[in-house]
Parts: structure tokens; sequence; C-alpha cells
């Protein structure tokens, strides 16, 4: 196929005998695991049928979900919960990029301080360092409800995320918040760029525009050439605007690349604002692997490039 993907044929072999060799591997691998990668292999297997309405394969995976739930139950890297910390992660960042990448942490701790030490510069965003999507935004006086946002931050705190989905690496980080400057495009969230790098080379970007209000998706190869594919969908619609080449694009490449060097996969989310790359956050098990792609073949030729 064209746009620097990977054309494949497929053998197909008899459903029945694939079935068997699959059952008579999974059980042998079964046989090894130990209790927690035991739970976490039961968790993927019910949640990928859900999703998908068909078995998970998880001894030869092919598919790049299938390749996701693998990692989840298989890969113990100790660098994944390191570089999916939103706290942690700005060393290693500023090791290999510099300071100008990053978001500056005005604070950080287990627990907010007291009411009169917060005194941090309005804008200003709040999340957990171990979530995804989990933020208050306090760009007004209006929105600094201190009652409501020690609510939120307790219940975060009290939470174990990731662990319904059989996400091993979040469990080991250790849950801090975080404060930083709200960094904006006229006065709304700046659009998210997500590269999506596989074996050291950013294969595909995707953008999420209106984060806030009607939030959309494009999807473009690493030279800003539209794609034949789309990732989930139902929440985010394709967005019907051209979007245009990023500023920065060939720094953002490059960082995500760097970052991304010892690793099969990961995708690196940046931002740009006006005209600078931003560091977001590195992301290891996008969509925790029930990703749904459209067309759906795309799935496997996607997980090729793994």
């Amino acid at each position: 196929m064209s746009n620097g993907f990977i054309s494949e044929s497929v053998t197909l072999v008899p459903e029945r005998t694939q079935r068997d060799w699959i059952m008579v591997r999974a059980k042998r691998i079964l046989g090894k695991l130990v209790p927690e990668q035991l739970r976490i292999a039961v968790i993927c297997t019910r949640e990928f049928w859900k999703a998908f309405h068909r078995p998970l394969n998880l001894v030869v995976p092919k598919t790049f979900n299938e390749k996701i739930q693998w990692r989840k139950v298989w890969d113990r890297d100790p660098r994944l919960p390191l570089r999916s910390d939103k706290i942690l992660v700005k060393d290693f960042v500023r090791a290999k990029l510099g300071d100008d990448w990053l978001i500056p942490t005005i604070w950080s701790g287990k627990e907010l301080p007291p009411r009169e030490e917060r005194n941090w510069p309005i804008p200003f965003v709040i999340k957990i360092n171990s979530g995804s999507g989990w933020n208050i935004f306090v760009r007004s006086e209006a929105e600094r409800d201190w009652s409501k946002i020690e609510r939120l931050c307790a219940n975060w705190m009290n939470q174990r995320f990731g662990h319904h989905l059989g996400e091993w690496l979040y469990s080991r980080i250790e849950p801090r918040i975080l404060v930083e400057p709200f960094i904006s495009h006229e006065r709304m969230l700046p659009w998210d760029y997500k590269l999506w790098v596989f074996r050291g080379r950013v294969e595909f970007i995707h953008v999420d525009t209106d984060r806030e209000n009607a939030p959309k998706r494009a999807f473009f190869d690493r030279d800003w050439r539209p794609v034949p594919f789309a990732i989930d969908l139902d929440g985010h619609p394709r967005e019907p605007r051209v979007i245009p080449r990023p500023t920065s694009l060939e720094k953002m490449i490059a960082a995500a690349e760097t970052l991304a060097e010892d690793f099969r996969f990961v995708r690196v989310d940046l931002y740009e604002v006006d005209g600078q790359p931003r560091f977001g956050e590195m992301t290891f098990y996008p969509r925790s692997g029930f990703g749904q792609f459209a067309p759906p073949e795309f799935d496997r030729i996607v997980g090729s490039l793994w």
C-alpha cells in the first residue's frame, strides 16, 4: 500500500486447526504466568471479546490491539512506569531534549497544600500524574472552587487507575497531584498532536482538534499527507477542515523519535504553542488496546509495524 505502510498477504489456516494450536500454546503459557499476569490475562481476554467479539490471541498477536494486550500481560520493562509518570518523565525529556520542551511544574505532592499556600497564578491546570483526562482547568477566579477541587483530588488519589483494564504500568506509579501553567490557544486547549512511533520511527500522526467543545480527529503520515484509515471515530468524528501542517512538524518528529528510540512502540503526545513544540506525555497503551480502526483491516496493518 501507499503512504509508507506495509502491504502484506495473509495465509489462511483452517479455523479449527488454528484455534486448537492457539489453545495448546495458551495453556502452556498460562502455566508459567505469575498470579498478577494471570489476572491481567483474564481481564484482557474478557474485555477484548467485548470490544471485538472475537478471541484474543496472546500467543502470536498480529493486530495492533492484540499487541497492546500482549504488552499489558507480558512486558514488565521498568522504564514504562517512569516514562508514563507525568512528573518523573520530565527529567527524561529534559535530559533528551532540554527545558524548552517542558511545561513547567508549579507544584506537585501527595495532597494539596493548605489553601493559604495555593497562590498559583491563574490560569493553571491540576492533574494527577498517573491519570488520563483527569484535569481541572482554572482559568478564572470563578473556577477556583477549592472545595470542589479538593473533593476531586481526594477522589483521584483513592483510584486504582488502569486496574480494571489490566494496565500494569499504572499500578507502579505512585499517585501524586501536579499543577502546571495552563497553556492555551486563544484561551482554549491547544490541538493535541499524537505521534505514533514504531521501532524508533514516526509512522503516522493523529491530531485532536476542538478538544473542549466538539472534538474532532485527523490523521496524517509523517509528511503530512492524509492516511487511508482512522482510529476511534465514535467520540471524535473526522475533522472536515483542512488542517495546516504545524510549523514545528520536523522538530516534533525528531523529538518523538529521540524519546521513543528504545521502544518497539510508543505514542508521543505533543502540543504547539505560538509555533513552539511542547511535550505532553508518552503513552504505551493507547485506548488500552481497544481502539476501533476504520477500516478494520488497518488494525493488522498497523500491528505489522510493531
